[in-house]
């Protein structure tokens, strides 16, 4: 893979938020922001009405991801951006899938449902469709019959879940991946920007990495083999670490110990490939 980025630039699309990333990182660094309160503090001070009508605007459904338990979700989103650029697998990556790193950021909560006590099952697999959909709007290139295969490719995926016997609670029906999977490449082309960027936002809770998020539907190693290549599995890895930054960048103990079952975890997905 080029290092130089030649699809459409996160930071050249969205500047604003990309220098308010960086604010953040220099905040916390200095000690500036040490509490979940602080950087919530932050966030919506940032996000004024206006800000929010643009984002909006561009990138529809963020409105409703933001107003769920008093913007919890939308903080989340601005403290995975904050722990993934402080991340030394984050800083491995090549500039091109950094940008990358950033888009698949923006889009992985974009359609998740926020109740306290109540865990969304497919926002994962909801967002993935979102990101699919949108990400032409900002350049992003696609196959030629991208248009007439989006939209049945988006009832497909979005219809691709199970029913707890218990509850009724949703989850991930894995099966249909192979269908899902091909389907994005057909979108978009094999392991290009657009799809490695959807195939993360639609993947990033699929991996049993963290005992404190039971995953809802954990693939098995011969999927794992199967569906995740050499180049989605860095994105996917630093996607994942990211999204355990946004939930334990201020319980320093809760941290280090996610940080380490997930590297761990990691480690063994990576055997995985040579075996």
């Amino acid at each position: 893979m080029s290092t130089a980025p030649t699809f459409p630039v996160f930071d050249d699309y969205f500047p604003d938020i990309n220098g308010f990333i960086l604010e953040l990182v220099n905040a916390y660094e200095a000690g500036k922001i040490q509490s979940w309160e602080d950087l919530d503090q932050r966030v919506k001070q940032y996000f004024t009405p206006e800000r929010m009508q643009r984002m909006e605007s561009r990138l529809p459904g963020w409105g409703r991801m933001a107003s769920y338990t008093d913007g919890i979700t939308l903080v989340h989103v601005m403290c995975v951006f904050l722990g993934m650029l402080m991340l030394p697998e984050y800083q491995a990556l090549t500039p091109a899938q950094q940008q990358m790193a950033k888009w698949i950021v923006l889009f992985h909560d974009l359609d998740k449902v926020h109740v306290r006590g109540k865990k969304d099952t497919m926002h994962a697999f909801r967002s993935g469709v979102q990101a699919a959909n949108l990400l032409p709007r900002f350049g992003f290139r696609t196959r030629e019959k991208y248009h007439e295969r989006i939209g049945q490719w988006s009832k497909y995926a979005m219809g691709a879940f199970l029913l707890e016997e218990s509850n009724g609670t949703p989850r991930p029906d894995n099966r249909k991946l192979p269908g899902i999977l091909i389907g994005i490449d057909n979108l978009f082309g094999k392991s290009t920007p657009a799809a490695l960027i959807t195939k993360t936002a639609l993947l990033h809770i699929s991996l049993a990495v963290d005992p404190f998020y039971p995953t809802p539907a954990p693939l098995t190693d011969d999927e794992i083999k199967r569906f995740i290549d050499p180049d989605l599995f860095p994105l996917l890895r630093v996607m994942m670490h990211a999204d355990n930054e946004g939930w334990s960048l201020f319980e320093a103990e809760t941290r280090i110990q996610r940080r380490n079952n997930a590297k761990k975890a990691f480690e063994n997905i990576e055997m995985l490939f040579t075996r």
